[in-house]
C-alpha cells in the first residue's frame, strides 16, 4: 500500500521545515509514533507518503513537517527521534529544506546534460548549489566559466585512471559535494571509486529495446529499426549500468527517423530523466531498497 498526500496545513508558513525519511522492518505502531513524536515536539505534518514491501517485509515512509516555536534544533530533534529509531530499528535521516545540497557534475565532451543542469539550477528549477564541474576534456570549461563555476580539468589514460580518480575525490572532499552526478561523463569508475561514492553518485545513459553497447549505439538501432528508445539515471555501483534505478522515460521513433534524429530524441531525454532524478535525490524523495528503490514524487 502507498499514500502521498499534502495535508491542510501545507497553506501554513514555517520558518523551518524538515524532511524525515526512513526504512525498517514493518510492524504495528510505526506512523502512529512519528506523529506522536512530531506532535509532541511541536512539528506540524505538511506532507507524508509510505509504503510497505509486503514482498520484503519492509515499510518505507518520507514526512515533510514544520517546526513551531518550541520546536528543538536539528540535531537535538535528531537525537530526541533517536529511541524510536533504535525501537523500530529504523534507517533513518533528517533533512533541513533550507539547506541546499552543494553538486559536483562530472562530464566528457557532450554538453547537453551538463546545460541542462545549470540552466534548471540558475533559474531555482534545481534546488541546490553546484559546486563545480570536473571533466577529463576541456570542452565544457565555457560553458561553466559562463556560470562562474570552477572547472577541474583532469584528463585521463588508462595508465592514470586510479590517479585521477584520486584527483575527483579530493575535489569532492574539498568542494563539500553530497552528490555527484555523472551528466554524460563516458569513463567507467573503478569498484573502488563506486564504492567511496555509494548512494550519492548518479549516472544517466540511454535505454533502447533491445539494448545496444559499445560504439554508436544510435546507428546500432537504426539498423535494427527501433520503434522505442529511451534513457535511465541510476545510483552507480560497481556492475555497469546496473545500479538502482531512479528514473526513466521512453520516446517512440519510427523507420523515417535517421541516427540523427535518433541522437536529438535520446539527447532530449537524457537531460530531462537526469534533471529528474537529481531533483528527487535533492528532495530527499529516494530510499535505496536493495538493488532497486523507493521513489515518492509529487501526486
Amino acid at each position: 500500500m502507498s499514500d502521498s498526500s499534502p495535508l491542510s496545513a501545507t497553506s501554513q508558513q514555517f520558518d523551518r521545515r524538515y524532511v524525515l525519511k526512513f526504512s525498517c522492518p514493518d510492524q504495528m505502531g510505526i506512523v502512529a509514533a512519528v506523529a506522536s513524536f512530531l506532535a509532541q515536539q511541536d512539528c506540524n505534518i505538511l506532507e507524508s507518503a509510505q509504503f510497505d514491501d509486503e514482498g520484503t517485509g519492509r515499510f518505507f515512509m518520507r514526512t515533510v513537517f514544520g517546526a513551531g516555536e518550541t520546536t528543538p534544533q536539528l540535531e537535538n530533534l535528531s537525537a530526541a527521534f533517536d529511541p524510536i529509531v533504535q525501537r523500530f530499528g529504523m534507517e533513518c535521516s533528517i533533512h533541513d529544506q533550507a539547506e541546499k545540497p552543494k553538486v559536483l557534475i562530472l562530464v566528457s565532451k557532450p554538453g547537453h546534460c551538463l546545460n541542462d543542469l545549470l540552466y534548471r539550477t540558475s533559474t531555482g528549477a534545481l534546488d541546490m548549489e553546484i559546486v563545480g564541474v570536473v571533466s577529463n576534456h576541456e570542452d565544457q570549461k565555457p560553458l561553466a566559466e559562463f556560470y562562474n563555476l570552477p572547472f577541474h580539468h583532469l584528463p585521463i589514460t588508462p595508465d592514470t585512471k586510479r590517479e585521477q580518480e584520486a584527483q575527483i575525490l579530493e575535489v569532492v572532499e574539498q568542494s563539500g559535494a553530497e552528490l555527484i552526478v555523472l551528466a554524460r561523463y563516458m569513463q567507467i569508475l573503478t569498484s573502488e571509486m563506486c564504492d567511496a561514492l555509494a548512494g550519492r553518485c548518479i549516472n544517466i545513459h540511454h535505454s533502447f529495446l533491445p539494448g545496444f553497447k559499445g560504439a554508436k549505439p544510435y546507428h546500432q538501432a537504426h539498423t535494427r529499426g527501433v520503434k522505442l528508445i529511451g534513457a535511465t539515471a541510476h545510483y552507480v555501483t560497481a556492475n555497469l549500468d546496473e545500479g538502482p534505478i531512479i528514473e526513466q522515460e521512453t520516446s517512440r521513433v519510427s523507420h523515417a527517423n535517421m541516427p540523427d534524429d535518433l541522437e536529438r530524441i535520446g539527447r532530449d531525454l537524457e537531460s530531462v530523466v537526469l534533471a529528474r532524478a537529481v531533483r528527487f535525490h535533492i528532495e530527499q524523495r529516494v530510499l535505496i531498497h536493495g538493488e532497486r528503490t523507493v521513489v515518492f514524487t509529487q501526486s
